[in-house]
């Protein structure tokens, strides 16, 4: 779920819940996926911050499939998780101004703001006793336990921090044109995706010893 984007692009990274699960990767990096397509195949040029027509065409890309996700969201799963609609909300808005001002920087400048927004809330709730993460996945794990959801909370609170920071490094380091924008895009794309699944398997032990219901044919 979703990230999930460059200048709107972003699936925001979260665990899965427990059905439905390859509708939810495609919902949540769908869109990111096809941002990067969109800009790899019609990038006209190079260059630090260049207003390329590739990184134009797969921001409105981006736009479009990030409607598209949500629509199906609602069709097929009856929702539109909170999750889902903050990313909605900030793809758009920072697709549109990457569009108006022809800036890559709101592309790159976006993911920091979705993470460090997340990481706030997270560890604030966790902090105040309340796990933020169960209200905004609206997702069940069955049989998970409020202290569970708590650790969850807390660790992926802390993951996305961490995913803030690094994102605001590569910012300043293509400021700085020691870094390019396509370098970052693929680490964006591909890095920040295997991380986020790396991690949802290091907090399946964590979910599993605070009450996660294991389905019966796992069980066989």
């Amino acid at each position: 779920m979703s990230d999930q984007l460059p200048g709107g692009p972003e699936p925001i990274p979260a665990p899965p819940p427990a059905k439905h699960g390859w509708l939810n990767f495609a919902i949540d990096f769908g869109p990111l996926l096809v941002f990067f397509l969109v800009y790899k195949f019609t990038s006209g040029g190079s260059g630090a911050f260049a207003a390329t027509a590739g990184a134009i065409k797969g921001t409105l890309a981006f736009m479009a499939a990030i409607v598209v996700a949500m629509a199906v969201s609602k069709w097929k799963l009856g929702r539109i998780s909170p999750m889902l609609w903050m990313s909605g909300v900030l793809v758009i808005g920072f697709g549109a101004l990457t569009v108006w001002f022809h800036d890559e920087r709101f592309i790159v400048m976006k993911p920091t703001i979705i993470y460090a927004a997340f990481a706030v809330l997270l560890l604030g709730g966790w902090a105040l006793g309340k796990p933020m993460l169960k209200y905004l996945l609206q997702s069940a794990l069955e049989g998970m336990t409020e202290r569970g959801w708590l650790l969850l909370s807390r660790n992926w609170g802390l993951f996305f921090a961490v995913l803030g920071i690094a994102n605001h490094v590569m910012y300043e380091l293509i400021e700085a044109q020691r870094m390019s924008f396509d370098l970052w895009l693929t680490i964006k794309v591909w890095g920040v995706t295997a991380l986020s699944f790396l991690f949802t398997l290091t907090q399946v032990p964590v979910m599993l010893k605070n009450g996660l219901a294991v389905p019966e044919e796992a069980e066989d």
